[in-house]
């Protein structure tokens, strides 16, 4: 029987994970604006910029994709709070943004340093 991760496990691995995608968006030319960011009781994991561009990324972490990958277990109800949290964001900000693009990370530690699968305007 394999053991339950315990929450710290999980947690460590999701900011592990994040930490990896916020370098990888940075090494694409994106200014990184906020991490985890709150909205309200809502979250959004990176928000990212590049000129008139911002991104809102959603990150999702494994430690093994044969069953589903990370970026399969995002639900029509995750995908409607982050665009309601983008929304709330904006309006409070009010960036001088002209497009927005919401992208999804995928990471798979089935190596030591983790395995990225970035998908831009996912949805």
């Amino acid at each position: 029987m394999v053991p339950k991760k315990s929450a710290f496990q999980k947690s460590d691995l999701g900011r592990r994970a994040e930490d990896l995608v916020a370098d990888f968006i940075r090494e694409k030319g994106f200014e990184i604006i906020a991490r985890n960011q709150r909205v309200g009781r809502l979250e959004i994991d990176i928000i990212a910029r590049k000129g008139t561009l911002v991104v809102f990324c959603e990150v999702r972490s494994r430690t093994d994709d044969s069953w589903m990958t990370p970026a399969q277990s995002i639900g029509h109800a995750k995908i409607e709070r982050l665009r309601r949290a983008a929304i709330q964001w904006l309006i409070s900000t009010q960036p001088s943004a002209t497009e927005i693009r919401f992208d999804v990370a995928s990471v798979v530690y089935d190596v030591p340093q983790g395995r990225i699968d970035y998908f831009d305007n996912a949805f």
